[in-house]
């Protein structure tokens, strides 16, 4: 059995998950996702304007560095897609604090889903979106294109000896399955035990939500989201999955937390691509075994699917803004309690780097 933790949801997380996981003391692997597709084209900006730039900067200054001599310590190996557009100049960061520490920690970088130098091969195809069956827009155009790509060479790179894996664009799920497929040897045709370990990595994906960040039944655990614990998901060699958080923290693992992240963001449940395997989730059974234990089994391999998905970015003019709705019956009362527990949430912040006066 081995226990991972999921630090991160999205890029601008908080950094609370990495304390929180080295104090538990007994994790084998924690996984970092960064990258939604917003977040590719910010990224590519960035890298446009510095050829340094277009990775997940505060994972390399704010996650890794200052904690780098407790992770060497505790032996816990890393696994992230920080490196978004640039997962070189990401790796080539991690390996200087690395030696200007005076570790010896081996920092593995995987390439591959970068597709802008094949671009002109790639429209030659005639790529169709998915979903609507639009034409790309204008090769000239295009920021960014990036294949998702799947568990099997970060497990590689795993096998070779890595402590720190990063990234590009793999799909948020891979970090956890690599992490599988390296301890346990599964193969490309064990469909099962791969939808078992993508739906482990699509549980703690997201950090929190599946630890009450994300509730219907809010209200439950409101009082304490300011200390939510971040998830670890227990995984066996057969595919059991255990999904818990770290003690004495707060939010909760319930039926609904975990069966709200299920669902989250798969579209079929029946039928959900990934690039290892097409997972069939409408059998998965969810049982609470203790106080914020809940076990899931029950993952489905249907198949592999013949393409990589592709996020393709391009400037049309416009930025992005975003803005949070509380809805329902108590919607006015939700809004006020998660802006409390967020003033608390800084404050703590603010605290811990001895900045109390500002509290």
């Amino acid at each position: 059995m081995i226990r991972i933790g999921g630090a991160t949801g999205y890029w601008g997380e908080a950094d609370l998950a990495l304390p929180q996981f080295l104090a538990e003391g007994d994790l084998d692997f924690i996984v970092f996702d960064y990258l939604a597709e917003i977040t590719m084209s910010i990224m590519a900006r960035a890298k446009a304007a510095d050829p340094e730039k277009g990775y997940a900067t505060d994972f390399v200054t704010s996650i890794v560095g200052p904690n780098l001599d407790a992770i060497a310590e505790s032996g816990v190996k890393l696994i992230s897609n920080a490196g978004g557009v640039n997962p070189e100049a990401c790796g080539n960061a991690i390996r200087k604090w690395v030696s200007d520490a005076g570790l010896s920690l081996n920092v593995a970088v995987i390439t591959g889903d970068d597709l802008m130098p094949k671009l002109g091969e790639v429209m030659a195809a005639d790529p169709l979106e998915m979903f609507t069956g639009e034409a790309p827009p204008p090769r000239e155009a295009i920021a960014s294109a990036n294949a998702y790509l799947g568990a099997f060479p970060i497990a590689e790179a795993l096998n070779q000896g890595a402590d720190i894996v990063i990234t590009g664009r793999c799909v948020d799920s891979a970090v956890t399955l690599g992490a599988c497929i390296h301890r346990f040897g599964w193969q490309r045709d064990d469909l099962d035990l791969l939808a078992a370990g993508s739906l482990a990595g699509h549980l703690i994906e997201c950090g929190p939500q599946v630890t009450g960040g994300n509730y219907t039944d809010w209200h439950e655990v409101a009082d304490t989201l300011h200390e939510v614990g971040y998830p670890i998901a227990e995984i066996d060699a057969d595919g059991g999955i255990l999904i818990t958080k770290p003690k004495g923290t707060g939010g909760c693992v319930t039926i609904g937390t975990v069966g709200e992240q299920l669902l989250y963001e798969i579209g079929d449940p029946a039928s959900y691509h990934l690039p290892d395997v097409i997972c069939d989730f409408t059998q998965v059974t969810l049982e609470l075994l203790d106080t914020d234990r809940v076990k899931a089994l029950g993952a489905k391999g249907r198949g592999i699917p013949a393409q990589y998905k592709t996020s393709m970015t391009w400037a049309d003019g416009w930025r992005a803004g975003m803005i949070g709705f509380y809805v329902g019956a108590r919607a006015a009362e939700k809004a006020r309690i998660f802006a409390d527990e967020a003033v608390q949430r800084a404050r703590r912040k603010l605290r811990s780097h001895g900045c109390a006066r500002l509290c």
